[in-house]
């Protein structure tokens, strides 16, 4: 693994993680999810390894500040743990995006795929439902998220968000809350309401009904979706949840949905078998059917 940098639109430097190099023909674009970065999140570097030692790329793209890592301390365990983004702007989640891609161009790769996890699906159905290129060749969404229904399962979100609305009207919008965001991350009162107000995120809507579809009917190349069968975050059934998202493609009949079983939302402890199915849609599915990644 390389440090590889882009700059976007805006000026801003993100800093991702890269496998492999340009030499190869094909290149994973893998979007993190919120608070995720490469460093501690086990299913992207599991992904990459095993990707460039089958000479494709995998380049990790980190959006706002995301590669850097933020030190607490998990009063459960008396252990330090290590989180990535605490603060994250929503609203150039596109731009962010775009960037990788562009990057991925400019190093002359000649097939681009779109990837992400979690928050990072969510992303990327952002991205590819509204751009107006063709840059991307194939796209993978695993373990997305309904915004509005994941604030319902998650612990003291509501909390949280009360307390986020209370320090921004009071100017302490930049101060981090004094408990972990749906008990798993810390975050900055600004980017827990901004997660919430996210509009271009709520592409997911299977369970709350609160988002759009459309981004998901524009999407003009064919693509996999992947989810885990014990994913706590997608209702009572993950395979069903997966499977309406695929339905409100254009084509579905042209995608695949892949159910991992036993594996969660983080994937945890399979990441290996996550790492292996990605390597399986790219060889076994995209590659042998390129003629047909564009409906």
């Amino acid at each position: 693994m390389n440090i590889i940098k882009a700059v976007t639109k805006r000026g801003l430097e993100l800093k991702g993680a890269i496998y492999g190099d340009s030499s190869n023909d094909t290149v994973l674009i893998m979007m993190t999810g919120i608070s995720s970065n490469v460093f501690q999140n086990d299913l992207l570097d599991a992904t990459g390894k095993l990707l460039s030692k089958n000479r494709i790329t995998t380049i990790i793209g980190h959006a706002s500040d995301s590669f850097s890592c933020f030190s607490y301390t998990d009063h459960s365990t008396g252990r330090p743990r290590f989180t990535g983004t605490f603060e994250a702007d929503f609203d150039v989640v596109y731009e962010d995006v775009e960037t990788w891609v562009l990057k991925a161009k400019e190093m002359g790769f000649k097939r681009i795929i779109l990837g992400g996890h979690s928050l990072g699906s969510n992303k990327i159905i952002n991205y590819l439902g509204n751009t107006k290129d063709d840059y991307i060749d194939y796209y993978i969404v695993s373990a997305p998220i309904d915004i509005m229904h994941w604030k319902t399962v998650m612990p003291n979100v509501d909390e949280c968000y009360s307390l986020a609305q209370t320090w921004v009207e009071n100017g302490r919008g930049n101060d981090i809350l004094p408990m972990l965001f749906g008990g798993f991350s810390p975050m900055t009162a600004n980017t827990v309401l901004g997660f919430f107000n996210a509009e271009n995120l709520k592409n997911c809507p299977v369970l709350s009904g609160e988002g759009e579809t459309n981004s998901l009917y524009n999407i003009k190349p064919n693509g996999t979706f992947i989810i885990g069968s014990k994913d706590s975050v997608t209702g009572d059934s993950p395979k069903s949840f997966i499977e309406q998202l695929n339905k409100w493609t254009k084509h579905p009949n042209n995608n695949q949905v892949i159910e991992i079983e036993g594996a969660s939302h983080i994937f945890f402890g399979k990441q290996d078998i996550y790492a292996q199915t990605i390597l399986d849609i790219i060889q076994n599915h995209y590659m042998k059917n390129k003629e047909v990644n564009y409906a």
